[in-house]
């Protein structure tokens, strides 16, 4: 893991403010969802990419049933 060398304070309702220099770097806009993970006593934080539960691609992802589904494996499950 990389240190930015970053340090922010949690406020009192928990948030903390990510640097415009990371979320540009890391193409994180406003609105986008962050998938939030625990390791060990670590919080990690990822740009939230829905993906193919069949395939996992990313790319040219849709919503099936609450599930998200490639344009691909979708077309497989029609045949």
């Amino acid at each position: 893991m990389k240190s930015t060398g970053i340090v922010r304070k949690v406020d009192e309702l928990g948030r903390i403010v990510l640097p415009i220099e990371l979320r540009r770097t890391l193409e994180i806009n406003e609105r986008d969802a962050l998938e939030i993970y625990v390791d060990g006593n670590q919080v990690i934080l990822k740009k939230y990419e829905p993906a193919c539960i069949f395939c996992n691609e990313v790319g040219d992802v849709q919503q099936f049933k609450g599930r998200n589904i490639c344009r691909h494996c979708l077309e497989e499950l029609k045949k």
